[in-house]
């Protein structure tokens, strides 16, 4: 029995803009004192909840508690895009195809069945309609090098038997009221979410069936014990028979993977509420969402009422950063260009401030592979989401639950194939090559 430390614990740079447009939450309460509980769940992202609610869902008698470093939907969770996406959506590749026609027809398949389990949980738990929209998505393209990644891609899905629909500028100004994009790749079977809005009202809900939710609880230390596993959190400790980490780039942080993972700072904005006379000129629907047809372009989405208020997010900006955290001159910086980048597609918009600026955290693996399997007895990983924490979160928090419990099912199957992380270049090698290579693909993305 070796007591393990925690090499370093979350840093995050701006608000969680998706969070802070929500109305105050309650906190839920941090560890105090020991806690015992059958299966102990590291972070209250979307991993982490989805494995809590499937435990319930097939052993109702499990103890189960979830701990978050800080506030549930202030970290991760609270800071990306909200696309659950269905579809092969391969960060590294030039147009999102994955590894080959029949993985990619596994991983959709998969991919739908945690866009039905979130579906299941909105009903199960009554959240607002506007948090969860099975509305689809575009790729957008402004340049002729992101049309012939969109007819790429287009040709892929084609191969698959998936539906599609390409959009001319006509349509695509009829979308979104800008004329910068040329042209668009619209796939029907993405689910738009709120976040943060979704991730609360899981806690919630979760919360009232007898999961003991903890926030303020950073793990510090772990060590395996007779019976299980105890957590050290700086007020108290946790006892538990299994543990899942659910804490995605910070399993390294767990000493797990080292040298393996990478680790992007990607960095978005949040307009203020959008007057009722600027949406007017703008024109277009209320609530919409493009992610680049190259992957280093930028992702925008209008959101609604139901959402949080008339507003525009703009998410671009990447850098690879080993102690997972960005400086606020970073984040200003990338923020100048986001405007620029804003100004260009809504010129209408020029004068509506950014009321909401934040930095978030993505774990990658150079090859594309997930750590959803058994670190060592009792200790399960459900980390490393490659870019897409929402789908892929909900995936792998639903089979890390499932082999804490002893059940092999389709997913677990799909991740058990997977290899091990790629080992990187040592440090600072990984560093230099990784913005070098970042800066250079965003350079050729840059109309995108």
């Amino acid at each position: 029995m070796t007591l393990r430390k925690v090499a370093r614990l979350p840093v995050h740079t701006g608000p969680a803009g998706w969070n802070a447009i929500l109305p105050p939450a309650p906190a839920f309460p941090s560890v105090a004192g020991e806690v015992g509980c059958d299966v102990a769940i590291v972070g209250a992202g979307f991993a982490g909840l989805s494995a809590a609610r499937h435990l319930l869902a097939h052993e109702p008698g499990l103890s189960v508690a979830v701990l978050d470093a800080g506030r549930v939907a202030e970290s991760s969770a609270g800071r990306n895009s909200g696309f659950m996406i269905d579809l092969p959506h391969e960060l590294t590749s030039a147009d999102y195809a994955g590894a080959g026609e029949a993985h990619d027809r596994v991983l959709t398949r998969l991919n739908r069945l945690a866009i039905d389990f979130a579906e299941a949980a909105v009903a199960d738990f009554s959240l607002p309609t506007g948090f969860f929209q099975r509305s689809g998505k575009i790729n957008g393209a402004a340049s002729a090098v992101g049309a012939q990644a969109n007819r790429s891609y287009a040709d892929h899905l084609r191969q698959m038997g998936e539906p599609h629909e390409m959009l001319d500028a006509k349509a695509m100004r009829a979308v979104t009221g800008s004329a910068y994009y040329s042209g668009g790749l619209f796939t029907p079977g993405t689910a738009m979410i709120q976040p943060a809005g979704y991730i609360r009202g899981l806690a919630v809900g979760l919360a009232v069936r007898g999961v003991r939710i903890f926030e303020s609880s950073p793990v510090t230390a772990f060590e395996s014990s007779e019976g299980g596993w105890i957590l050290t959190t700086p007020a108290g400790h946790i006892r538990a028979t299994k543990v899942i980490l659910a804490n995605n780039g910070h399993l390294e942080s767990f000493g797990f993977k080292a040298g393996r993972l990478m680790h992007i700072m990607l960095n978005a904005c949040m307009t203020a509420e959008i007057p009722p006379e600027a949406l007017q000129t703008l024109g277009g629907r209320d609530s919409w969402g493009i992610t680049p047809s190259d992957p280093m372009g930028c992702t925008v989405r209008r959101i609604s009422t139901a959402e949080g208020g008339n507003r525009i997010v703009i998410r671009q900006g990447s850098y690879y950063r080993p102690d997972m955290q960005t400086s606020a001159a970073d984040l200003a910086r990338v923020v100048r260009g986001m405007r620029q980048k804003f100004d260009l597609r809504f010129p209408s918009l020029r004068g509506i401030p950014f009321e909401h600026s934040w930095s978030g955290h993505l774990c990658l693996s150079k090859n594309a592979v997930s750590v959803m399997r058994a670190l060592e007895p009792g200790l399960f990983s459900a980390c490393v989401q490659n870019g897409l924490g929402t789908t892929r979160g909900t995936l792998t928090g639903i089979g890390a639950a499932d082999l804490a419990l002893g059940r092999e099912s389709d997913i677990t199957r799909f991740f058990a194939a997977e290899a091990e992380p790629a080992r990187l270049p040592p440090h600072p090698f990984d560093t230099i090559g990784a913005n070098a290579y970042l800066r250079w693909k965003e350079w050729q993305a840059r109309a995108e």
